[in-house]
């Protein structure tokens, strides 16, 4: 089963989703507040189990609606992802992947672990 791991950082707090293996499959922003990476967390939880795909590596692509995940290439040619919510906010963002599969793959592990997956506070560790 996956958990969020919920973090300080040098400027802030974030949270990463780990899968039940411990591979981080989706990385939040930075937030000021612990308050504002528990609603992030949160609604990568109602978010992504009902979000749609829309592939932005295919000519032509059709526009999905928020709650989605936006498959992209960057940069160094790799595969990402990013969860938007219903307002189009930027709520989480995946590795990059060397084969369009393998990104796809991370947005089913999230869609499966995320729902259900605790959250571990290690900003008192």
């Amino acid at each position: 089963m996956g958990k969020f791991i919920v973090k300080a950082t040098a400027t802030g707090i974030k949270f990463d989703l780990k899968a039940g293996n411990g591979e981080v499959i989706a990385t939040s922003e930075v937030y000021t507040t612990m308050k504002s990476c528990l609603n992030g967390v949160e609604s990568v939880k109602k978010n992504a189990p009902v979000a749609a795909i829309e592939d932005q590596t295919v000519e032509g692509y059709e526009t999905a609606k928020n709650p989605k995940f936006e498959v992209y290439l960057d940069k160094a040619g790799e595969y990402r992802f990013r969860l938007k919510a219903t307002n189009g906010q930027i709520i989480a963002v995946g590795e990059g992947y060397k084969a369009k599969a393998g990104c796809l793959n991370g947005i089913a592990s999230i869609q499966k672990n995320a729902p259900d997956a605790p959250v571990v506070d290690t900003t008192e560790a």
